[in-house]
């Protein structure tokens, strides 16, 4: 029988999908689920959005340009400049979702072997990226009981090796929903500039920073024209994860000329989807408010929530929509995959992440699951409790 390559054994199992056929097999066995466990909102998407689908009267679909449509990257230029970040659509390269982007960048920076720095819970997508394209994970590892904020810059010095070509940071992050400061920011700027490495910064959540909190984008730094490398996509910011539209950009010409010849190699990103995601730059700030609102109140709730478990401790989030939570159970793993086939309070259970698949340090955050508060706060307080009650029961 022919042999699986080594790069496909390696790949690792989603810690957000894994569970999915446990899911499956609960509801058939009439269970009702909260899902927690996959950054999905239940937000509508923009109207305007759905319409410019709608009122598309397209009689072929072609491909689009490889960089994408030169209009929508002139959008998204200005969009950046309400933000205080100055690019133009030559510093764009649209993507199959955000995760296309990581990929061309890690494409263009780094060769087999050479390594990139992530503090750690990051991302668990950011461990197949690395895998896929053949470069080595090196964690810093961030710590609940400092609410998962920014590791000492000694830590990161002393990871650096002649391999070292880039440094990642999520932010705000998944799965922490931890917003960086602009201090932090400018450490992590100095640092890459004192070792000329490359920065890349993770920005899908810009849009979602709390408690009055703003987001500080790699961009706006100045001095990193060269090292900066932002990823950005629709998903998360208008509710729109199905249409799979993102973007990486960068200043830094050699990087944009590179990751374009990786996206010629692909084709182009969706055509319909680039449509939606135009027209959806034409949302009101009023849309982001309310949604804002509604976060912070589905947080708020969460933190409370599981804050009167006993055992439990919980790092709050100032961004994005997720937490981490730390349960006194020895395996996240196997507590929920309990929960989906052995657990349930009057015929409901709940789906979580085991956060373990969000580190890459063996053995750390077997303890830790990552909650996405995508649901009304009626159904997080059911799912919370449901927790409650399985953790008084629960053998490890």
């Amino acid at each position: 029988m022919p042999a699986i390559s080594k790069k496909g054994q390696l790949m690792p199992q989603s810690p957000i999908r894994k569970l999915v056929p446990y899911a499956e097999q609960a509801v058939k066995d009439g269970k009702s689920i909260y899902y927690l466990n996959i950054g999905q909102p239940d937000i509508k998407t923009p109207e305007v959005a759905l319409q410019a689908v709608k009122d598309s009267n397209i009689d072929v679909l072609a491909y689009s340009r490889s960089e994408g449509s030169e209009i929508y990257r002139e959008k998204i230029a200005s969009y950046y400049k309400n933000h205080n970040i100055h690019v133009t659509h030559n510093d764009i390269i649209v993507t199959t979702g955000g995760s296309e982007a990581l990929l061309f960048a890690f494409g263009s920076i780094m060769d087999v072997d050479d390594e990139i720095i992530i503090p750690e819970p990051f991302y668990a997508n950011y461990n197949g990226f690395s895998t896929a394209s053949g470069i080595k994970v090196v964690p810093v590892i961030s710590k609940i009981e400092d609410n998962f904020a920014l590791p000492p810059i000694e830590a990161f010095e002393k990871l650096i090796t002649s391999k070292t070509k880039a440094i990642l940071i999520c932010n705000p992050g998944n799965p922490t929903g931890y917003l960086y400061s602009k201090e932090e920011i400018q450490k992590l700027a100095a640092i890459v500039k004192k070792h000329d490495l490359f920065l890349i910064a993770d920005e899908v959540y810009r849009e979602f920073a709390y408690d009055g909190n703003s987001h500080y984008s790699v961009m706006q730094e100045t001095g990193l024209d060269h090292h900066a490398i932002m990823i950005d996509s629709v998903s998360k910011r208008y509710s729109m994860c199905g249409a799979r539209i993102g973007c990486l950009v960068s200043k830094n010409k050699e990087v944009i000329q590179t990751a374009l010849k990786f996206a010629q190699a692909r084709l182009s990103p969706p055509t319909l989807a680039q449509i939606a995601s135009e027209a959806a730059l034409e949302t009101p700030q009023s849309y982001f408010d309310a949604v804002i609102e509604e976060y912070v109140d589905r947080r708020n709730t969460l933190i409370n929530e599981l804050q009167n478990i006993d055992g439990v401790k919980v790092a709050k989030p100032k961004g994005a929509f997720y937490c981490i939570a730390e349960l006194p159970v020895k395996n996240s793993d196997e507590f929920a995959q309990w929960l989906l086939e052995h657990f349930d309070v009057d015929g409901e259970t709940v789906m979580v992440a085991p956060a373990g698949g969000f580190y890459s340090t063996p053995g750390v955050g077997l303890n830790q699951i990552r909650i996405a508060y995508v649901l009304k706060k009626e159904s997080l307080i059911k799912a919370v409790n449901i927790i409650k009650e399985a953790l008084k029961v629960y053998k490890d």
